[in-house]
């Protein structure tokens, strides 16, 4: 299931107020991004970045 945007809702309001204040609006943009960076958001954990992994997988994509 997924919540605005098109992030998994797994990730959690906070993360993905974090993703759309930062400018991503898609789950695809996230493809080759650094974890490290992510988690540099306020808001991003380490439990919001392995969803977001798993989700990018689950469609052929990943993280760096």
């Amino acid at each position: 299931m997924t919540s605005p945007g098109g992030f998994p809702r797994g990730i959690g309001r906070p993360a993905t107020g974090a993703l759309l204040a930062a400018g991503y609006t898609d789950l695809t943009q996230l493809d080759g991004m650094a974890e490290e960076d992510l988690l540099r958001m306020h808001g991003v954990g380490p439990k919001a970045v392995a969803v977001l992994r798993e989700a990018l997988a689950e469609r052929g994509l990943s993280l760096r």
